[in-house]
């Protein structure tokens, strides 16, 4: 990997859309430890958390019963443990991983180059979506 900033991403197998990488807390799970669980199970790339970057909210989704949620979402920016890692699909979540240069990025949602641009501005304190 080189020394130009990069991020670590996946396209998702159900949709074909790449986003950072996310996933869902085990019971009794903290969440920093939550987040290098879930980049390793999906990438095999060992991570460590630097920082609690946002704490956002999801856009509305509705769910197979018909009922509206949004989720609380908590962005973490991480480094990898080990330099020079080379990502891999691990599970089915994914159809890709790889790290991308900022400039380099590959064709994903507004939402989520606005949650990597958060991560990258390197504020010492997580931003708070506004109400």
């Amino acid at each position: 990997m080189d020394e130009r900033p990069q991020v670590l991403l996946q396209q998702r197998s159900a949709a074909g859309l790449w986003t950072p990488l996310s996933g869902i807390l085990e019971p009794g799970e903290a969440p920093a430890a939550g987040v290098v669980r879930e980049v390793a199970e999906e990438t095999g790339v060992r991570g460590v958390v630097e920082l609690l970057a946002a704490l956002t909210s999801s856009p509305p989704v509705r769910q197979g019963n018909g009922h509206r949620a949004q989720y609380l979402e908590l962005v973490f920016a991480c480094r990898p443990a080990v330099p020079d890692q080379v990502p891999r699909v691990c599970d089915d979540e994914s159809a890709e991983v790889g790290w991308f240069a900022l400039n380099a990025l590959p064709s994903m949602s507004e939402r989520m180059r606005e949650l990597i641009a958060i991560v990258e501005k390197g504020e010492a304190q997580a931003w708070l979506a506004a109400p």
